[in-house]
């Protein structure tokens, strides 16, 4: 019997947020998802517009039969008790 990994979620890929003098505002991206980026007056508010960026990317995805990256950054456990 196979079994196959679940999809990964929007919570599985980094989002890296910066800010931007350039254009006034804060810029989230996640660097896995070609192209997949927010921005916004704030850092959560750019965050809160990525998830949704991630969600829409990912199921544009799913629905185009197009391959979705599997994410390169997960966090690692300390092993520290």
């Amino acid at each position: 019997m196979t079994t196959t990994a679940p999809a990964p979620s929007a919570r599985d890929y980094l989002f890296e947020v910066f800010y931007s003098p350039e254009d006034d505002c804060y810029v989230a991206n996640a660097p896995d998802l070609t192209y997949c980026s927010a921005v916004a007056a704030t850092p959560e508010e750019a965050v809160k517009e990525l998830r949704i960026a991630v969600r829409a990317w990912l199921d544009a995805a799913a629905r185009s039969g197009r391959q979705v990256p599997e994410p390169m950054f997960r966090p690692q456990a300390s092993g520290a008790a």
